[in-house]
């Protein structure tokens, strides 16, 4: 059965606090309304575009609600993707249960892009949509929103963390959530293979990388601790980590389930 995945970076803050530590303090993973911090745009404060976008789409459903009563967003890893539905956003993900699906709603593409294609789980006519789509690899992924609290001891089947991140205080972070603690392959990129693409996200960024690169290679970890420096812009590491993310990912388990066939998506309606 398919899985909303919330992609983040596990080593960042929230209002100046380690993320994983304000989500274990809370109990609930907040939206951008709430946390402030995004690795995607900034826009979810009244008058945004992300306030707007949901002004739209949920017909003013959220116009004078709180941020903590606003939906989360994620991806419907409709790839089995070990990383996630959406690593653009994140090396960790939260792999929520068969729970969550009935409260979700889904668009393709993402809501940047004003789309016009919606679903939910008993009508997924936007998989026959995606697979059909031809979209670079880190924007194939079928947005979700979960509507109603999201809290890991309740909602979520694991916690999914890079390996970089073992006998870290990021694990000792997690392990106090309340859900299972896992690991996905892990991502890892040489730098000869990151100067392989200096057209992909820009000679500059392949410039950077190469720079906080350690012994050759970039990891989650090593760009979270350059984020975390203040030596870079955040903007020009999300660049660097969406390098990262598409040359350097793991790649699907040869037993993981095959994506339907666009005709076999059509047939989920």
């Amino acid at each position: 059965m398919l899985r909303v995945t919330l992609n983040f970076h596990p080593d960042r803050s929230s209002r100046g606090r380690p993320i994983l530590d304000a989500l274990a303090e809370s109990g609930v993973y907040h939206s951008q309304f709430v946390t402030g911090t995004s690795n995607g745009g900034l826009t979810a404060h009244p008058g945004g575009d992300r306030w707007h976008w949901e002004s739209r789409i949920f017909d003013g459903a959220y116009d004078t609600a709180s941020g903590h009563e606003r939906p989360v967003y994620g991806a419907l890893n409709f790839r089995h993707k070990p990383v996630g539905g959406a690593p653009r956003f994140g090396s960790a993900h939260l792999r929520l249960s068969a729970e969550a699906m009935p409260r979700t709603t889904f668009c393709y593409p993402d809501s940047f892009f004003e789309p016009s294609d919606f679903g939910v789980a008993a009508r997924m006519g936007l998989l026959g949509i995606a697979l059909a789509d031809d979209q670079e690899e880190l924007d194939d992924y079928i947005e979700a929103q979960v509507h109603g609290p999201v809290r890991p001891r309740l909602h979520a089947e694991a916690l999914v963390l890079d390996p970089c991140y073992r006998g870290t205080e990021v694990e000792a972070a997690a392990l106090r959530l309340g859900c299972p603690v896992e690991w996905h392959p892990g991502f890892r990129l040489g730098v000869e293979e990151l100067r392989r693409h200096p057209g992909y996200r820009g000679r500059e960024h392949v410039d950077l990388g190469t720079r906080i690169a350690v012994g050759g290679v970039l990891d989650p970890r090593i760009i979270g601790e350059a984020a975390r420096s203040g030596l870079h812009d955040p903007q020009a590491l999300k660049k660097v980590w969406h390098c990262l993310a598409r040359f350097g990912a793991p790649e699907r388990p040869a037993d993981a389930p095959v994506p339907p066939t666009t005709a076999e998506a059509a047939a989920h309606g």
